[in-house]
């Protein structure tokens, strides 16, 4: 399994056999560059425009919005209701986490995730090899609530995401900095996509924050 981060909070997924964009922002909103891209399947965590626009998806995908069960191609994916905010989506609304799990690599996709999930919701969703968390706060996950979420659901490897940047045209998003600063994790050299397979996930490794260009 391959990974490659699209910016902001937009991941392209690649199996022996399917291609997963999870949520594709419009470029014009976002401030940053946003490729075609061809895909099976489209995972969207809510409608705003930076985690929902398909304008730029080829192809023929099964575009996801809602929670539930779903299958194509080998990928299996679970969807899981949240929230936005703090307050049960009376600020943002809702929010859908996807975890989507192929050649025995389970992967959750935390959208705008505002608030953290119950321990009975983190046990719904079961084991979680990597996590694709907001670390940025405003709108989502502050950095030490990404990192309590981290120690909830145990992944093997953090790939933080929806975090501020200077060329972001989305404001009061603080920087991935303050995110590794908390982490320990200041001096790791950012990957031009990483690549999985089950044997990589040792029962007895430590956890590892992974950062992708």
């Amino acid at each position: 399994m391959e990974i490659k981060y699209l910016a902001h909070s937009s991941f392209l997924i690649k199996t022996k056999d399917a291609k997963v964009v999870m949520d594709p922002f419009d470029p014009k909103f976002v401030g940053l560059k946003f490729s075609k891209q061809e895909a099976d399947v489209v995972t969207i965590s809510h409608a705003h425009k930076d985690h929902s626009f398909t304008e730029l998806i080829e192809g023929t995908p099964l575009i996801l919005t809602w929670p539930g069960q779903f299958e194509k191609k080998g990928v299996r994916i679970w969807g899981f209701s949240s929230f936005h905010d703090k307050v049960e989506g009376k600020e943002r609304g809702e929010n859908v986490m996807y975890k989507i799990e192929s050649e025995g690599v389970s992967i959750l996709h935390c959208g705008d995730l505002g608030a953290i999930p119950s321990d009975a919701q983190i046990d719904e969703i079961g084991d979680v090899n990597i996590l694709l968390v907001p670390v940025g706060g405003k709108y989502a996950l502050t950095a030490e609530e990404a990192i309590h979420l981290i120690k909830k659901v145990e992944p093997a490897i953090v790939i933080p995401m929806h975090y501020g940047r200077p060329d972001l045209a989305i404001e009061g998003l603080a920087p991935l900095e303050d995110f590794l600063k908390k982490m320990g994790g200041e001096q790791i050299e950012p990957l031009d996509k990483l690549v999985v397979k089950r044997e990589d996930f040792a029962v007895d490794a430590a956890m590892k924050v992974v950062l992708l260009k």
